[in-house]
């Protein structure tokens, strides 16, 4: 067996076998097959596609890659959540502490910023002290202690999707349906959880642009997850306009902070709440209440006792980039679309993403937004402020913002799409 010839296979369209999928990611995960050998197999399969044996000996093989977890000795019910990423997509933040305090137990394992996308890894390391990377054993002790904990998956879980998810994110590869379902599947499977809702966004601002291709990609993870024992449930979410009025890493934890505390914008607690639903229904507990946790407090505690077992300080003050710049309306009238993507674009070029993975993030760096669609602006007015701590990054993101929002006469109508659009079980 050999890369060139599994490469080929691919590229010219024909189905890899079982053997050649079982090398493959076995030889790469030792470093037999290079970086730009995995990169060109990532293309081909952008570009050509898997069926569903293919796609679930491909999860197979990345869950093989390493060890997995259980956790039958804790006391309460697992569940989790994923997300395909998005623009602004804070809500692993409240929703993980806000389901613990609902009975369950949230062993929520999570990856850092892929493209325009932020991670969640990279807000919380914007708390000081936090620590992403913890022991099985650390993990399980804060998961029994807390409710939940957000981690990063350890060495030993799924090691080929660590380091496979690093190299799409630089090869313009993270597009792939079968890659995304895989490296999502590969890791949750091998987690050991339960139950898991999945939050596949569709939109500008998301990997899946089209609700076909988001249901494409709903529908094979829930066929994955099904087929392995874990109860599994999409919802289908919107990702046209940025998530809440931020994206950036410290700016999302500080709007996280404020859903814990009883406010927030409305489509961030919309959403949390519709998750937290769904991960408590999946886990057994369908008489809890989420937005009763939400609202006496209950949920913030957990928040506070997770980030203090991980070494974070949940009353330090949150970094602040050195350098701020305002966008304002050219025109008065209604807001009628925000654009997701571009937005993130402006953030990930500001310093809250990276071009390549061995890049750092700025912690304070990003977008805040002071309209969402809907709103009525006037001329001059302040529609969003870009922050970074090295100002000449501003040029290069306010070229991302030219045709990133639309303002209509004032009294035109408009009707937001529902933060929630399909569910897929």
């Amino acid at each position: 067996m050999d890369a060139i010839s599994v490469i080929r296979t691919k590229r010219d369209r024909g189905e890899l076998t079982p053997e050649q999928i079982d090398w493959v990611i076995d030889a790469y995960t030792r470093g037999e097959v290079a970086d730009e050998q995995m990169s060109a197999l990532a293309m081909a399969i952008l570009l050509n596609g898997m069926n569903r044996t293919e796609i679930a000996r491909w999860t197979a093989a990345m869950i093989a890659s390493g060890e997995r977890m259980n956790f039958r000795a804790l006391s309460r019910p697992t569940t989790d959540k994923h997300s395909t990423g998005g623009v602004g997509d804070k809500i692993t933040l409240p929703l993980a502490p806000l389901v613990a305090a609902c009975g369950a137990a949230v062993p929520q394992l999570s990856g850092r910023g892929l493209g325009h996308t932020g991670g969640t890894l990279d807000k919380l390391e914007s708390i000081p002290g936090w620590r992403a990377h913890l022991s099985n054993a650390e993990m399980l002790d804060v998961l029994d202690t807390t409710g939940a904990v957000i981690c990063a998956a350890g060495d030993g879980l799924a090691p080929a999707d660590k380091k496979l998810y690093a190299l799409r994110d630089v090869t313009g590869t993270v597009e792939a349906i079968p890659l995304i379902a895989s490296s999502i599947m590969s890791k949750k499977i091998a987690e050991g959880t339960g139950a898991l809702v999945l939050d596949v966004k569709v939109g500008s601002g998301a990997f899946m642009k089209t609700i076909e291709d988001a249901r494409e990609l709903a529908s094979t993870m829930v066929a994955l997850g099904t087929d392995s024992g874990v109860r599994t449930v999409a919802l289908l979410t919107d990702m046209s306009t940025p998530l809440g009025l931020t994206a950036g890493n410290a700016l999302e934890v500080r709007e996280s902070v404020e859903v814990l505390a009883g406010g927030g914008p409305r489509d961030v607690v919309d959403l949390t709440l519709a998750l937290a639903r769904e991960m408590l229904d999946a886990a057994g507990l369908k008489d809890a209440d989420p937005e009763k946790a939400l609202a006496d407090g209950s949920a913030m505690d957990v928040w506070r006792r997770m980030v203090s077992a991980q070494g974070g300080d949940p009353d330090a003050a949150l970094p602040t980039a050195r350098e701020q710049h305002i966008v304002t309306a050219r025109s008065s009238g209604v807001l009628t679309r925000l654009d997701a993507y571009d937005v993130g674009v402006a953030a990930w070029r500001l310093g809250a993403g990276r071009a390549r993975k061995e890049d750092s993030v700025q912690a304070g760096a990003g977008v805040e937004l002071h309209a969402k669609p809907g709103d009525t602006v006037t001329e001059g007015q302040p529609l969003m402020t870009l922050h970074t701590d090295t100002p000449e990054k501003f040029d290069y993101a306010l070229k991302a913002l030219p045709e990133a929002y639309d303002i209509a006469p004032a009294g035109t109508s408009f009707a937001p799409l529902p933060v929630v659009r399909e569910r897929i079980a």
